[in-house]
């Protein structure tokens, strides 16, 4: 901060209190974010699946309820002509002075700014009185509470079985192990064939994060094996079998398949961590080229990941040149999807009317987001980053596109000098649009290609109705291929649970007139899906369909819908698995194992 802003004394007594106020705020948010996160292992060793997905979701809307809850403190307790802008530049002094020994700075500054701009008018987003940038330093804080934030283990010295025996059991997680020798003895091998024989190092060890990921029905050993200058990480997932008992599943050590597990289509992770910022960086070790503000969003502090992804946004724009455009692909009803080449992130700005035969309202669209944000996207649904009031430059704009926003969406747009502001966007990665994969794949002549993709989008379909979700629109516009080549859906605005989705079968014509008729002849209620109709609009590709129907034909009748949506009023939770299942123990050993992974 220029020196002409500091104060010549803080002497403000109200700064103070506002900084304590805030700060107190934050503290009571972080520690209901632990207790809920703590109390995903009981979840894990009970069993109890529904009730672990329902304060997952619940845990998400904690920071909103403190920083409302924080602003409405302030504005009962203070005029707003106390609040002049000398006080605010103390508040933020007397705020990095309490944030010396906190164990969560960073996030701490983040509620800090959130509580600020909900006061504040954003011609007030500068680092006088916000943190833009960070202000205390993350690097060795050490916890306070005697854990360490990763455990040691040595395989040099007391061999590699006793090692891993070690590391499980020092979780010690309530239940029996169905075999624990047996387990230990798989894991044993798999970490020696990621190894391989190089030469024992000195610096040889095993380091385990202190503290079990879990999600739905799985919880997550996350390590590394070091062996001089060389790090191989890992990740172990525990999971129940059919009568209860704990397995060790399978073994995670490709990359891919971790960053997979990590993914940004994935339900966060329910984590104890008194140090995030240790964990955000030992989890860089493992994925260097996942973007810090991924990985604090998918242990669950997506606030903070928003903060990390506009930092690294802002300093992405100080060193390119490119401009933002109009999004390739087949431009939506809905939103209008623009890009800037080199920053690999699209932004949706939802329009102020749409046409026929869309029947719906701005506010209903940010509902279905809403909705993606608190389920669970078992790897098929692409989280979503809401902002509101983004400046971005107006010399970066491209003129077709700034004439595109004004034109469908003129009441989010506003240009302030040199700045373009948008009021309200999402920003998504961005993917390559499953239809114009397909198409690719056709004019190159890759069958193989083209063969996975049809098989990925069925596969998405069913893990999205494996998750009560009903896509709506399934034009394959409306789904994205990851880096990985994962098929993910992207479009959320015509969105249904599966449980209040009608699937019938096309009632029989009940003569010639009903058969020709140009329209039904029977009634169709809202909420009615007709899934044989699905291959009009899908299957017009002859290679296209002949794959469709090689693999997921099931999907073209109602009986199939209809059975999984009375597994899901059972409160059956389904089993998707975020790894390969010829990778998992069980086609080595045979034990039976039924518990979700996602």
């Amino acid at each position: 901060m220029p020196m002409q802003h500091f104060p010549k004394l803080l002497s403000s007594q109200i700064a103070f209190d506002i900084a304590r106020v805030v700060l107190d705020g934050f503290d009571k948010h972080y520690r209901l974010f632990r207790l809920a996160s703590q109390a995903a292992r009981r979840h894990f060793e009970q069993l109890t699946w529904n009730q672990a997905q329902s304060e997952a979701r619940e845990r998400i809307a904690f920071y909103d309820h403190r920083v409302r809850e924080c602003v409405q403190i302030l504005e009962d307790e203070y005029d707003e002509a106390e609040l002049t802008d000398e006080v605010w530049r103390e508040v933020k002094l007397h705020y990095i002075g309490l944030l010396t020994d906190h164990r969560q700075p960073e996030l701490a500054e983040t509620f800090f700014n959130s509580v600020c701009c909900k006061m504040l008018h954003r011609a007030y987003y500068n680092n006088d009185f916000i943190f833009v940038r960070p202000a205390v330093s993350t690097e060795y804080i050490e916890p306070a509470e005697g854990l360490p934030v990763y455990r040691v283990y040595y395989p040099a010295r007391d061999g590699m079985r006793t090692a891993v025996r070690r590391m499980v059991t020092n979780f010690q997680l309530s239940g029996e192990f169905s075999d624990l020798e047996r387990d230990i003895a798989q894991v044993e091998a798999r970490m020696q064939a990621m190894l391989g024989c190089p030469a024992v190092e000195p610096n040889h060890q095993i380091q385990v994060l202190s503290s079990l990921f879990y999600r739905n029905k799985g919880a997550y050993i996350v390590g590394k094996v070091v062996n001089g200058n060389r790090d191989h990480p890992f990740v172990i997932p525990v999971l129940h079998n059919r009568k209860g008992a704990l397995i060790l599943d399978t073994v995670l050590s490709d990359t891919g398949m971790i960053t997979t597990l990590f993914s940004f289509t994935r339900a966060y992770f329910m984590v104890d961590m008194e140090v995030p910022s240790a964990y955000v960086r030992f989890l860089r070790t493992m994925l260097p080229n996942k973007p810090r503000s991924e990985i604090y969003t998918m242990l669950g502090l997506q606030k903070m990941g928003k903060s990390a992804f506009y930092r690294d946004f802002l300093h992405h724009l100080a060193h390119s040149s490119d401009s933002f455009e109009i999004a390739p692909g087949i431009r939506g009803l809905v939103m209008v999807v623009f890009s800037l080449p080199s920053f690999p992130y699209v932004f949706k700005a939802i329009k102020d009317s749409f046409p026929a035969p869309k029947e719906t309202t701005r506010e209903l669209v940010k509902e279905k987001y809403l909705l993606v944000k608190y389920h669970d996207r078992v790897g098929r649904m692409a989280d979503t980053l809401e902002y509101s009031n983004v400046a971005f430059p107006r010399s970066r704009f491209s003129d077709e596109l700034l004439a595109e926003l004004k034109a469908v969406a003129p009441s989010l747009v506003e240009e302030e000098q040199d700045q373009i502001i948008v009021r309200h966007l999402y920003i998504e990665r961005r993917m390559t649009p499953l239809n114009i994969w397909l198409t690719e794949a056709e004019a190159a002549g890759d069958d193989a290609k083209l063969e996975h993709g049809v098989r990925e989008y069925g596969n998405a379909i069913k893990d999205l109705v494996a998750a009560n979700i009903f896509p709506g629109d399934m034009l394959y516009k409306n789904f994205g291929v990851t880096r990985q080549g994962r098929v993910v859906f992207y479009d959320y605005d015509e969105i249904e649970y599966i449980t209040d989705c009608n699937f019938r079968d096309i009632p029989a014509p009940r003569n010639e007139e009903d058969e020709m008729a140009s329209e039904p002849w029977y009634s169709v209620a809202k909420n009615d899906v007709f899934p044989e109709q699905f291959g009009v609009f899908l299957l017009g590709n002859p290679k296209v369909r002949e794959v469709f129907m090689k693999y997921h034909a099931d999907l073209l009748t109602a009986d199939y819908w209809r059975q999984r949506k009375q597994r899901i009023k059972e409160g059956q939770v389904e089993d998707i698995f975020p790894y390969p299942q010829e990778i998992r123990f069980i086609y080595q050993s045979g034990h039976a194992a039924v518990a979700q992974a996602a």
